[in-house]
C-alpha cells in the first residue's frame, strides 16, 4: 500500500484549515492526523478517512471500505480536489473523534 508523498502533502495542504495537519509513514501508508488525532490512512493514491457521524453528514454517501485487509471500513474521499468540502469534512469527523491516550506513564 504505498503512497506518494507527494500526494500526501498535496492533502494535507489541502486541508490545512481544519487545524494542525501532520503525517507519517506507517506500514507501506501515510496515517494523517489533525490536532493529534490520527482520523485518516493515505494509501495507493488514495484518501480513507474514520467514519463518524458528523463526517458522514458533512459528506454523505461516500464510499465505505477498508483500507487494507482486515481493517474496519473508512470513507473512501475520491475528490481530494476541493478543499473547502474537505475541510469541512476534515474537522467534523476531528471534532467526534477522541483525543489520544496519553502513553507517557504507560511504562513503569
Amino acid at each position: 500500500m504505498a503512497a506518494g508523498k507527494e500526494f500526501v502533502q498535496y492533502i494535507a495542504d489541502q486541508i490545512s484549515g481544519a487545524g494542525e495537519i501532520r503525517y507519517r509513514m506507517m506500514f507501506g501508508a501515510y496515517g494523517i492526523y489533525c490536532d493529534d488525532k490520527m482520523f485518516g490512512i493515505v494509501g495507493d493514491g488514495q484518501l480513507f478517512v474514520k467514519m463518524t457521524k458528523a463526517g458522514g453528514d458533512v459528506w454523505p454517501g461516500l464510499p465505505e471500505v477498508p483500507p487494507y485487509e482486515g481493517a474496519k471500513p473508512y470513507y473512501l474521499v475520491e475528490d481530494v480536489d476541493d478543499g473547502a468540502r474537505l475541510t469541512a469534512f476534515v474537522a467534523a469527523t476531528c471534532e467526534e473523534l477522541p483525543l489520544p491516550k496519553s502513553r507517557k506513564n504507560e511504562r513503569k
